[in-house]
């Protein structure tokens, strides 16, 4: 473990109408090719309506296709009219791919002489035509058009759609929670898919510009792969038999500029498709490349989240404040930054050798690759022997344990580091398939071999300051934390020394192969009219390996102009306010470091064997000179070692069997539909690990495994009510549950003896702070801590029941409500805990833990529309908002009182990262060629942490956050557009807080990001 050295750990995590973005008008959940009779082709008696019934499309056949392990072929075709795009007749219209029907326009719907529909009009209908024909309560961003999407990722597109949130670090969506919960899948072109030992692929590792739809599955169905707790999130592609023509290329770039590094960065994607009639049948290729930068610079000021007491020998001043106030005991700044490269590309060769027979074959790599920095400089407050003296404290008005500022005096040394790493992703996955009409029965199958890795490599320089710098702090200036050093001089090289060199190699691996078989069959029964049958097979693993090696050198006081890295330069100042009074210091260059990691190494084991022979009386007790004598043989070699007690293997085979009907009323005289199925899955796994124990200077290592074998058993039952042609109501009720990580089950443990404390300073008292989240007992200075993953972690399982009532008053118009609720059962998250150990004394632990019974329960609304009745053009504006309230609780698992007693009933905590509340609302504009759109996205405050003891709650959140973008683009011609584009156009800053006591709060992190600019081009002949 890298000794004293502190680094900042940041926690960012994560039916109402879809954000459509613009120029899309086949169906984004088309997942059959072919399966749309031709314009003349007849349609079943049974499943005929009235036109006059019909405001966009066959509802009674609505049985929209979904991933359900599946292939993405759409079925209508795109016309290549540029912008201009329309619905080409012959290739099928926006219904779904299974709607036996074209659509019917009907009295509701927009003017008839509006034949063509373009922009974000198209995008718009066709998003809502889906959400409205499918089966599943489903929301979906379409971008038909390549290019469209105007952000960079999938995963900031979908941060618009009603019931979704997302997290931000570094300027992009880390993680998507859906109506609450981040335990969803993801699928791309409805097979599974996943990066290194996740379950998952990360959505901002896709492309928006390469991406035909985004499918947001809020409650599930039999056929789909298991959703989990939130659903389920397809990624769909594009393939030739999408285009109506002989040959199709298309694409676009777009540069950007941040404004907080400073730098421009070039995004763009490249298609062709052909499509040909050979004596062999129709064969169709297509080929798709994209490559997305872009380069990142935060700011960041920084609260500790340790909240401590003054010690028994400190005197603060003025006397008048007394000693009941509490405080973080360090306060840092930092400026995390990097560049990011995500390289992808896909292809899909189709053959039709005859209509009622397609063979397929799919390639997708997706690949990442990061250069990161940070610079941080860390200020302690409480630590020292003797502790720092504190004056001239201020509280915060009415109260008495809240500090306004101070000026701390003497404790220890400030210290700094800079570190670099390189990090990538290779994400591969191969499938080969086929769909066959025989007659009433269609039989698909698919098998596909997926492998990812993830490897990152860290390297970071530390130092010290000579001197002990008196520091003014203020805790709530411009909302945060803020601190000067009076009389430090940040520029002078005499006042830092090398306080050590840290390395870092972590690799994970993921490999696994996937089938399925399904059988879709067409009965004679009205009120039966469709039955479905499938079976599936997987089986992969995932395993992480790492490795650490750390040289503490500080005790030997080497100034940092003497060891040959060359000139010292200032760090970057990426504050935007002059709040924060330190903002850049001296460091090595970070070429000079990445350049130098042979001289590093081996200066580093020079120091180190100097620091052994020269205190050999403190080497038996001094635990940091132990660790030293353990790294020399590592540091000696040239990489670092992968170490098997930081690492774990998980293995996993499923099979999967499922069935489910399609009912109808209809002939009934009842306009009642729906569906009902229930899939099963069983899970065999095994899972281990190595750990290891740390005690009295020996480690030694411990390797557990263990199995598991476990049925879940999955129903779905819904039904659709409509009462007339524009009003339609949903009920549905399911079961689903997400598997924990592998990482999670890992059985391994990691046990380390605390470092003895320094020896006592004489007629100084020595006093450990006490925590003030943890009971009395509880408190002081732990004597060992612990981590590791939990072998005896369940699934999460919730039992869902939703409800919507939709109303469409034309092809773009729509207002749409839905309120649901979720039974949670194990939801899993980290929870810090502490206890008595009958070997060790107090131990610290933190591990994964399944939470008790909880619930989520909210509504949605939203609505779209464009003023058609305005005057000229007027006409072009247009309107789409949506709220979303979400109330999410879960049981706390280890609460404990002072007497170390367990409460009954464990108390209903915040479940992490939920807002209450999140607003989106988009104004647009689309008239004469130009296309503009002004959206704004809001969520409510979020906890990303709990503690419970004592019957008090306390834990770490963060404030509300808002975004602010705006894209206009214009058409010179039908075959181009050009884009000029801005994103968080307010520049509010992150802020989040650690509560230690109720209704006492300080600022954990105040952070700055950028704002982006972009102006590009989209093209397609």
């Amino acid at each position: 473990m890298k000794a004293n050295r502190s680094k900042l750990h940041l926690m960012v995590t994560v039916a109402a109408t879809a954000f459509a973005l613009p120029h899309a008008v086949a169906p984004a959940l088309a997942q059959d090719a072919g399966s749309v009779p031709a314009p003349n082709s007849t349609v079943p008696a049974s499943k005929a309506r009235p036109a006059q019934k019909e405001a966009s499309g066959d509802r009674n056949a609505a049985s929209a296709a979904r991933p359900s392990d599946t292939d993405a072929s759409t079925t209508g075709s795109v016309s290549s009219e540029g912008d201009q795009v329309g619905i080409s007749a012959s290739a099928g219209t926006p219904v779904p791919a299974k709607s036996p029907v074209t659509a019917v326009p009907g009295p509701g719907d927009l003017d008839p002489t509006d034949v063509v529909v373009t922009g974000y009009r198209a995008s718009l209908s066709s998003a809502q035509q889906i959400k409205r024909d499918a089966d599943a309560i489903v929301d979906v961003v379409v971008a038909q058009d390549i290019g469209k999407l105007p952000d960079n990722t999938a995963a900031e597109s979908v941060a618009r759609v009603a019931g979704i949130q997302v997290d931000r670090f570094g300027d992009e969506v880390r993680q998507v929670l859906v109506r609450g919960l981040p335990d969803l899948a993801t699928t791309f072109n409805g097979r599974d898919i996943f990066t290194g030992e996740l379950r998952r692929s990360q959505l901002q590792d896709f492309p928006a510009g390469a991406l035909a739809g985004l499918e947001v599955y809020k409650s599930g169905t039999a056929d789909l792969l298991e959703p989990g707790l939130a659903g389920l999130i397809n990624v769909r592609s594009r393939r030739a038999f999408d285009f109506n023509q002989p040959f199709t290329i298309a694409g676009g770039f777009r540069g950007t500029y941040n404004d907080q590094s400073n730098k421009y960065d070039p995004n763009g994607n490249l298609l062709l498709a052909v499509r040909k009639d050979t004596p062999v049948g129709e064969i169709g290729i297509l080929v798709n490349g994209s490559y997305n930068q872009s380069r990142y610079r935060n700011a960041i000021r920084v609260g500790s989240g340790t909240i401590t007491t003054l010690s028994v020998n400190q005197r603060p001043t003025p006397v008048e404040v007394g000693r009941s106030f509490r405080y973080p005991d360090r306060v840092s700044v930092a400026n995390p930054s990097g560049k990011r490269v995500r390289p992808s590309g896909n292809m899909s060769v189709q053959w039709k050798p005859a209509s009622n027979l397609e063979v397929y074959y799919d390639f997708l790599f997706q690949g990442f690759r990061q250069d990161g920095y940070n610079d941080q400089f860390d200020v302690f407050l409480r630590s020292g022997s003797p502790p720092p003296a504190l004056s001239d404290v201020v509280l915060v008005e009415g109260t008495d344990n809240l500090v306004e500022s101070f000026t701390k005096t003497g404790g220890d040394r400030a210290q700094t580091f800079r570190s670099t790493s390189k990090s990538y992703t290779n994400t591969f996955q191969n499938a080969l398939g086929f769909k066959w009409q025989a007659g009433r029965a269609r039989i698909s199958a698919d098998l596909a071999y997926t492998r990812s890795e993830y490897g990152i490599d860290e390297w970071s320089f530390d130092t010290a300051t000579t001197v002990v710098p008196v520091a003014t702090v203020q805790f709530f200036a411009d909302g945060g934390n803020a601190f000067a050093l009076p009389g430090f001089d940040a520029l002078d090289p005499n006042n830092y020394k090398w306080r050590g060199y840290f390395e870092r190699t972590n690799r994970t691996n993921g490999k696994g192969w996937q089938g399925r078989t399904d059988l879709e069959l067409e009965t004679d029964v009205s009120i039966l009219p469709k039955l479905q049958f499938g079976v599936r097979w997987s089986d992969r693993d995932g395993s992480l390996r790492n490795g650490t090696r750390y040289a503490f050198t500080e005790r030997l006081n080497i100034p940092l102009t003497g060891l040959g890295l060359g000139d010292l330069v200032t760090t970057q100042d990426a504050f935007r306010t002059d709040v924060q009074g330190l903002r850049s210091w001296l460091a090595p260059a970070r070429g000079a470091i990445i350049a130098n990691q042979e001289a590093l190494r081996l200066r580093s084991i020079a120091a180190l064997q100097q620091l052994i022979a020269t205190t050999p009386a403190t080497a038996a007790n001094d635990a940091a000179i132990r660790d030293w004598r353990t790294n020399l043989p590592l540091l000696a070699t040239e990489n670092v070692q992968l170490d098997p007690t930081q690492g774990f293997r998980g293995e996993e085979t499923t099979y999967a069997v499922y069935g489910q009907g399609r009912y109808d009323l209809s002939s009934l005289g009842l306009d009642i539909d729906g569906l009902f199925g229930v899939r099963v899955v069983n899970t065999v796994g095994r899972y281990s690990g190595v750990g290891r124990v740390t005690s009295g200077g020996v480690t030694t290592a411990v390797e557990r495994s263990t199995d598991a074998n476990y049925l879940d058993i999955l129903p779905n039952v819904s039904m659709r009510i409509r009462p007339t042609d524009k009003l339609q109501l949903r009920l549905a009720a399911t079961k689903t549950r997400t598997r924990p990580d592998f990482s999670q089950l890992n059985p391994a443990v990691t046990i380390t003896e605390a470092a003895p404390p320094p020896p006592p300073t004489p007629g100084v008292p020595v006093e450990e702070p006490c925590d003030p989240r943890f009971p009395v007992n509880l408190c002081g200075r732990v004597n060992a801590t612990g981590s590791g993953g939990n072998p005896n972690l369940r699934p999460l399982v919730a039992h869902n029941y939703d409800a919507t009532i939709e109303y469409y008053f034309s092809r773009t118009a729509s207002i749409t409500g839905a309120v649901f609720y979720r039974d949670l059962d194990g939801f899993i998250s980290n929870y810090l805990q502490r206890f008595i150990d009958p070997v060790y004394g107090l131990i610290q632990t933190t591990s994964p833990q399944n939470a008790g019974a909880g619930r989520i329960k909210g509504w949605e609304l939203g609505g779209q529309t464009f003023f058609d009745f305005l005057p000229g053009a007027l006409k072009g504006i247009g309107v789409q908002a949506n709220v979303t309230y979400v109330d999410g609780k879960t049981a706390y698992p280890l609460a404990t009182n002072a007497d170390g007693s367990v409460p009954p009933t464990p108390p209903l905590v915040r479940i992490p990262f939920v807002s209450k509340w999140t607003y989106n609302a988009a104004l647009f504009y689309e008239r004469n060629g130009i296309s503009s759109r002004l959206s704004y996205n809001r969520r409510s405050p979020f906890v990303t942490g709990n503690l419970y003891t004592n019957g008090i709650y306390t834990g770490e959140g963060v404030l509300a956050i808002e975004r602010l973008d705006f894209s206009i683009s214009y058409n010179p011609i039908k075959q181009l557009t050009l884009t000029i584009d801005a994103t968080n156009l307010l520049a509010k800053p992150f802020r989040s807080y650690i509560d230690y006591l109720p209704e006492r709060r300080y600022t954990r992190d105040v952070r700055d990001e950028g704002r982006y600019f972009g102006i590009g081009s989209r093209f397609r002949f």
